[in-house]
């Protein structure tokens, strides 16, 4: 079962502080998309709101983080980053739900049957 950890941060209304934190994040991208049993670690920013920050951490088992939290690179990251927010990271932590088995709720056969129906 795939873990996921979801991380929003915000930045500090500076523009040194929103550029610092960007490049901080691809940076860190690159150093743990190469750690074992990471699928992915993906870093966005808001399209609207530059200060706004979400990295999305794909692990093959919760037990994983060993790996990331175990890479000399961590340690760097919270002293640096800190300073460069306004806020607290708001930390997820989430189970990815098994989507592999089909599944049709009676509700939207329903639905589908009636849309098919008017048509």
């Amino acid at each position: 079962m795939v873990y996921t950890i979801v991380v929003h941060l915000y930045a500090k209304d500076d523009a040194e502080s929103i550029a610092k934190l960007h490049e901080k994040l691809i940076e860190a991208s690159q150093v743990y998309s190469k750690d074992r049993e990471t699928i992915s670690w993906f870093v966005m920013q808001d399209h609207i709101d530059k200060r706004a920050f979400t990295i999305v951490e794909r692990y093959e088992h919760e037990s994983s983080q060993q790996y990331h939290l175990g890479n000399p690179y961590w340690k760097t990251f919270d002293p640096y980053v800190m300073p460069l927010l306004d806020r607290p990271m708001d930390l997820r932590r989430f189970h990815e739900l098994d989507t592999s088995n089909e599944v049709m709720l009676q509700s939207t056969l329903d639905a589908l049957a009636a849309n098919a129906a008017q048509n």
